[in-house]
């Protein structure tokens, strides 16, 4: 071999999956040099994940790319559990908007992973490198060497600050740095297939907890159907994959499988595992790389995006020179019992489609059907409030410990009015920046010069937010460097009236990063700098 070319990157990236590709976005976007390697020479075309949430659509907002999104998912998905006779024993219908955007939709991940792909085009600075297989690596002081064979067998060095590994559930970046990977391997394997045309057309997705061969009927954007069903003990995936098979499994839920048009199938084994620690130096994991789990909650993908978009801000910062190294050992404080939390109830929602025992079943079918009769309980799963939120109590915070804080959660994302009257959600007058809000007052109020500089350094955006039925009012008080926004409802007033502050300081995620009034801004400023590791 002989080196043909050599890459000077800021950040590299392993693996152009969607965890990869949106942690390039939003660094490129912030204007750090990215370079990302793909071992494929495509995307990857196969079934993956069908479920995107709120969370995640509310961190492709902070790309640019939301709108060329949302046409490819059908916001407000239903998830059905149904007896081995058809008869619905659990509903879930999340149909709340906290987070601007439907809190469960359904998706086809190849036509988001392109969009995202898409997207570095419009940056200069940016790389993506297909077909190139990682041969070895390392790290000092200074940063990380990648070694990279091509397809056709020449040598490539990229030398980088630091290096996210997004590269998969069996990452040779975590197995090389040998960082236990804990955690257990589900027994059943089950086999994915996707369908155009679909046959049946329901909306929704059905997971029939059939003692004899569980199955999943999901309906997905742009008329495909996804169906999945438990792998049997003594079944091969060559012998599952032949057409004759295929439609022997199809007929269990279809009345004929005549001209049924399969676009694509595949055997999967589900994982439950968590990395023992996401960071090493110069390196971070980040995706499946640090986390896998079962797929029935729909959360792999989406805890994933959470990595992306608590890491990528602080990167940003450090690579930029506005905080120092340590403000990265926040990413696995903050992330890994969130992501071990989801792993459970993955796992647990495993358990309710296909119970380890047949008697679990009946015992199941009878306690859901009772409790979907007790209004709080059938409130509770309707509205998802099983699952676990993010919400950080350590890392780059500052909190008061209590359980009833806001700080650590994600604030919400409500439309606003603008001074020129239109209509848009909060995050568009945020861009990527950190925000201090206030309620009816100035947010500069109580700063010092010098923290008003360490805040302006840090690319804050000061924002007022009054009823929107005020904006209109001439004589109101108007701050230099302040944006104004009218609460077009309650929602920005009714979150406030939950605290006893009026000021919130929200990082670029849209966290909450810490509370004030504006006579206590200034001190909470100092403590949360240092927390931050800001220069």
């Amino acid at each position: 071999m002989r080196n043909t070319a050599n890459y000077t990157t800021e950040v590299a990236i392993l693996g152009a999956g969607p965890v990869g590709l949106t942690i390039a976005n939003y660094l490129s976007k912030q204007g750090v040099q990215v370079t990302v390697i793909e071992q494929l020479d495509s995307l990857i075309d196969y079934p993956r994940a069908i479920g995107i949430d709120d969370e995640s659509l509310r961190t492709i907002q902070s790309l640019g790319l939301v709108e060329q999104v949302l046409p490819h998912t059908t916001p407000n998905h239903a998830m059905r559990f149904l007896t081995p006779k058809g008869r619905c024993f659990a509903d879930i219908q999340p149909l709340t908007r906290e987070f601007g955007f439907s809190r469960r939709n359904a998706f086809i991940q190849p036509q988001v992973d392109n969009v995202l792909l898409q997207g570095l085009k419009q940056y200069e600075q940016t790389h993506v490198l297909f077909s190139r297989q990682l041969i070895e690596f390392s790290q000092d002081q200074t940063g990380v060497t990648l070694k990279l064979q091509t397809a056709d067998q020449t040598e490539e060095i990229i030398q980088a600050q630091y290096l996210i590994a997004c590269d998969g559930g069996n990452s040779i970046i975590r197995r090389t740095l040998n960082i236990d990977f804990a955690g257990k391997t589900a027994p059943n394997q089950w086999i994915v297939i996707d369908i155009e045309n679909d046959p049946l057309a329901t909306p929704h997705i059905y997971l029939c907890c059939d003692p004899v061969r569980p199955y999943v009927s999901a309906a997905l954007p742009h008329g495909i159907r996804r169906f999945e069903f438990m792998v049997m003990p003594g079944e091969t995936q060559e012998e599952l994959s032949q057409p004759e098979n295929i439609a022997k499994l199809l007929s269990k839920v279809l009345p004929t499988t005549d001209g049924i048009e399969v676009i694509r199938q595949r055997v999967y084994t589900h994982n439950a595992r968590i990395a023992e620690k996401f960071r090493v130096d110069r390196i971070l994991l980040a995706g499946d790389a640090a986390h896998i789990m079962p797929v029935w909650q729909g959360q792999g993908y989406n805890s994933g995006m959470r990595d992306a978009f608590n890491l990528a801000w602080k990167v940003a910062l450090v690579v930029q020179g506005k905080a120092s190294a340590e403000l990265l050992d926040s990413y696995q404080v903050e992330r890994k019992d969130h992501a071990k939390a989801m792993i459970d109830l993955s796992v647990m929602a495993g358990h309710v489609l296909a119970p380890p025992k047949k008697w679990q079943g009946f015992v199941r079918d009878g306690i859901a059907h009772a409790l979907n009769y007790i209004k709080p309980i059938k409130q509770y799963l309707l509205e998802m409030r099983f699952k676990p939120m993010p919400k950080y109590h350590a890392g780059a915070l500052i909190t008061d410990g209590s359980k009833t804080t806001p700080v650590g959660k994600m604030f919400i994302q409500p439309h606003v009015k603008l001074e020129s009257g239109k209509t848009v959600l909060l995050d568009e007058v945020l861009s990527n920046d950190f925000a201090i809000i206030a309620w009816g007052v100035d947010p500069k109020w109580g700063l010092t010069p010098a923290h008003m500089q360490q805040w302006q350094k840090l690319g804050v955006k000061f924002v007022q937010v009054i009823p929107a039925v005020q904006l209109d009012n001439e004589k109101r008080q108007k701050y230099d460097g302040v944006i104004t926004v009218g609460d077009l409802g309650t929602d920005i007033r009714s979150w406030f009236g939950q605290t006893t502050e009026s000021v919130v300081i929200l990082r670029p995620d849209r966290f909450v990063a810490a509370l004030a009034i504006p006579q206590t801004l200034n001190t909470v400023s100092q403590h949360l700098f240092a927390k931050l590791h800001v220069s």
